[in-house]
């Protein structure tokens, strides 16, 4: 299947008194139409800067220095300003993870599910009564009365699902979803997944959503890129990865989701893993693989140590960036 937006050899640096930032370094990623690819990794990994990358919002000193983002073709690293604005929210929705700060206290609902329709032209009322559709459409209760509400008045789900509304206003064939469920409570996140997927089989969505989260993961995506350090350390289809992670960093994050179903009492007790140490901040990369110093399996070895690994094919639609690709810490030890 072609891929509807296709990211190549993509950098984006951030220039310090310290040195240069290498937030994304050399990031390579395909969403396919229809369906799902989760960006995974814990903060500082450089997921949202990828997306901002791609719409060009990176935030001053930051540039993407080199790259391509193909949207059905059309670079967006190079389109003049003006035809970029007409991507931004018509072709590309994007929903941010805190809607408090992502919203306009001085707007009503209403307003800010219209504007995106008004800046692309769509004519005032037709753009409300669109509005209120889609207000209803993302479960929102008495829509109409809702749309002269300010944000401060609505709980946290139902911001949500007004940035939902907002972001699809302009029916975008992709959907740019920035942890939109960390700052929910775990009921309110499962309604706001199910309405993602409902969505998506609805509209024919293509969907990146970035996680830190590996249980979203085996709930929405069809496919899972994990980044570490600005890069993609493994790549594949989300079954496989979540079956048989190959990259140390992938295994680690998986140890961390808690299955209280499949723990016995006394494992109950004990202390969730974690993944000692920070990822690298900064200018202050290590040599060689930048998980090195956090790794349980390549911490000792000289060619962990001194060089860095490339994304390459493990398995038919499988790439892992490790030169031990598929070790266990048993097996190393």
């Amino acid at each position: 299947m072609p891929a509807l937006l296709t990211i190549d050899d993509l950098h984006t640096h951030f220039a310090t008194a310290a040195g240069v930032v290498r937030a994304v370094d050399g990031v390579h990623l395909r969403v396919q139409a229809g369906r799902t690819l989760a960006l995974v990794g814990e903060s500082g990994s450089g997921k949202s800067l990828t997306a901002l990358s791609i719409l060009r919002l990176v935030p001053p000193p930051g540039r993407v220095v080199r790259g391509r983002a193909l949207l059905e073709g059309t670079d967006l690293l190079t389109l003049p300003e003006p035809e970029l604005r007409t991507v931004r929210g018509r072709r590309i929705g994007m929903v941010f993870q805190e809607p408090m700060t992502s919203l306009n206290p001085l707007l009503t609902v209403g307003e800010q599910v219209v504007e995106p329709q008004r800046v692309h032209r769509v004519r005032s009322a037709r753009a409300r009564e669109h509005a209120l559709s889609l207000l209803r459409r993302v479960g929102i209760s008495d829509p109409r009365r809702r749309m002269g509400a300010y944000p401060h008045e609505l709980s946290g789900g139902m911001r949500q699902r007004v940035m939902l509304a907002a972001a699809l206003a302009c029916d975008p064939v992709l959907l740019i979803a920035d942890e939109p469920t960390t700052a929910l409570d775990v009921t309110v996140q499962a309604q706001i997944l199910a309405l993602l997927g409902e969505l998506q089989r609805e509209c024919g969505l293509a969907l990146l959503f970035i996680t830190h989260d590996f249980g979203i993961v085996a709930q929405l995506a069809d496919a899972v890129a994990v980044m570490y350090a600005g890069r993609v350390v493994e790549h594949g289809e989300a079954a496989e990865v979540l079956d048989r992670p190959f990259h140390p960093y992938t295994q680690a994050l998986l140890d961390c989701v808690t299955r209280l179903h499949a723990m016995s009492p006394d494992d109950r007790r004990q202390r969730l893993p974690v993944i000692p140490g920070d990822v690298p901040e900064g200018v202050r990369r290590p040599a060689g693989c930048p998980f090195h110093p956090r790794c349980p399996v390549g911490e000792g070895d000289p060619l962990c140590r001194s060089a860095v690994p490339g994304l390459e094919p493990r398995s038919p639609g499988r790439s892992v960036a490790c030169w031990k690709a598929g070790v266990s810490a048993d097996q190393a030890g």
